[in-house]
């Protein structure tokens, strides 16, 4: 007895003081950390040996910073200038776009277009039809590949432009695409040419285990084609059905199709993750072709009058802590009278938090879409805590009820829209890489807006009154995970 009850100190104390001497660590999941490794000090220390610190490794981020070194080395003049940000933006949102510059060196670059996908079809036929009229190289990278007849159809197009000679570059997850990459349609793929690569593998787990995190993953979904064309959304290579968590579909994504220098700048940080994975070099890339008119000008020659200014942001682990949470504060704090947010997982920080209740106290129109039935039990719980407290600042609130609301986006005033993979949870936060485009247009945000708008029509108002009249228990549950969600 007296020996476990020494190592039960012993594991306490060496674990809490691991926690107390960590300046990275945000006081609740501090206090999390705390509870748990004193209520539960065997799973605690587990748990926290596991999943405790955001580490990937000093390699990795050794690579990264050589990586962004020769990026920017090489093509400076496709990452744009800071001062053009004060050209090219309305300077009442010039500091969301200034701190999104601040991320990856990523700047404001005008002449982007885009359309918005009507829905899910129109998403698969467009990129398929574009990747089957690709004359020099395709790259795509999803979170999520699926076998279904969305990832079959990217697939196979794919091996179609391999056979006719375009070089093609496919990169999935090693977690969230880990039954496609075990499949007979991966060693397809690499048999008709199309190099193959898979970010964060699973190949050596336990050295994962021990050197990282194996639950820090690329959460990113770019494609590029010619240098061309990008498309950036919520949208995996998988159907709306969503098979792996059908009971929960369908997925509702949004997908934006973009031409412009924006191009260049995803295709850079699709190269970047692809230069982590395989130790190649830009030199590698293609970021314009030579038979392309649209990218034939110096990105600085590209005016606003030509298209809109936009920008690519990516965020991960190797990445500065909090880049997220601080850019959404700066919009939020950028908007004058409306601001509409959908993200199918919101555990905010207590910067995003106080951003949103601050805007809804000075009087923007304050609105938040989530899904009514969430995959993540801990999501819903803890996302709910914060609903009494963004009511009673006089933010609105809507439950979508037709599926799965997977739909990352953000308009504000009418001409500023933020889309792409980021969710507004700790996960995105700290863990995930992820990546957004940030533009400024009325029509591209008019389109999104009117989207949002879809997404509460199919929804119910959430009121502040039923929220007060929810049971105790209910409540306590919600707020006890809410405070424990930095360990979950």
């Amino acid at each position: 007895m007296t020996i476990v009850v020494i190592l039960h100190f012993f594991l306490v104390m060496t674990f809490t003081t691991r926690i107390l001497i960590r300046d990275d660590l945000s006081p609740p999941g501090r206090l999390a950390w705390f509870i748990v490794l004193n209520v539960l000090p065997y799973f605690g220390v587990a748990t926290y040996f596991l999943f405790g610190e955001i580490d990937i490794g000093n390699r990795a981020i050794k690579r990264h910073d050589e990586i962004f070194n020769e990026i920017k080395a090489k093509a400076s003049n496709f990452m744009g200038e800071k001062h053009n940000t004060d050209t090219l933006i309305d300077p009442l949102y010039r500091p969301g776009f200034h701190y999104a510059g601040s991320i990856n060196g990523f700047h404001t670059l005008g002449g982007n277009r885009a359309e918005l996908m009507a829905d899910g079809d129109e998403t698969r036929e467009r990129l398929v039809a574009d990747i089957d009229g690709a004359c020099d190289h395709v790259h795509v990278l999803y979170y999520i590949w699926l076998n279904d007849e969305m990832g079959s159809d990217v697939a196979q197009a794919l091996i179609r432009a391999a056979q006719r000679g375009v070089t093609c570059r496919a990169m999935a997850d090693g977690l969230g695409s880990r039954a496609l990459i075990k499949s007979p349609l991966w060693q397809e793929m690499q048999d008709a040419g199309v190099e193959l690569a898979v970010a964060l593998s699973f190949h050596n787990l336990i050295k994962t285990i021990l050197l990282s995190r194996f639950d820090l993953r690329n959460h990113r979904k770019i494609t590029v084609i010619d240098a061309d064309v990008t498309y950036c959304g919520s949208r995996n290579s998988a159907d709306a059905e969503f098979l792996p968590k059908a009971k929960y579909g369908p997925w509702v994504d949004i997908m934006l199709r973009f031409e412009g220098p924006v191009v260049a700048q995803n295709q850079l940080l699709f190269a970047s993750d692809w230069m982590q994975a395989t130790g190649e070099s830009l030199d590698q890339f293609k970021l314009q072709v030579e038979s392309n008119d649209s990218l034939a000008a110096t990105p600085h020659d590209l005016s606003v009058s030509n298209g809109f200014p936009a920008q690519v942001m990516g965020v991960g682990p190797t990445e500065r802590r909090g880049a997220t949470p601080q850019l959404f504060a700066n919009l939020i704090a950028s908007a004058q009278r409306e601001l509409i947010i959908s993200t199918p997982y919101f555990v905010p920080d207590a910067t995003l938090l106080e951003s949103l209740c601050a805007a809804a106290h000075r009087g923007v129109a304050v609105t938040l879409i989530y899904p009514k039935v969430n995959d993540s039990w801990v999501v819903s719980a803890a996302s709910r805590s914060y609903y009494h407290q963004l009511l009673d600042a006089g933010c609105v609130i809507y439950e979508f009820k037709g599926g799965l609301l997977h739909a990352k986006t953000l308009t504000i005033d009418g001409c500023i829209s933020l889309i792409g993979s980021s969710n507004l949870d700790l996960r995105s936060f700290d863990l995930n890489y992820e990546n957004n485009i940030l533009l400024q247009d009325v029509a591209i945000t008019q389109a999104i807006y009117e989207r949002q708008q879809v997404y509460i029509a199919d929804s119910e108002v959430v009121e502040l009154a039923t929220v007060l009249a929810w049971p105790y228990y209910r409540r306590v549950w919600n707020n006890v995970i809410a405070t424990i969600g930095p360990v979950l």
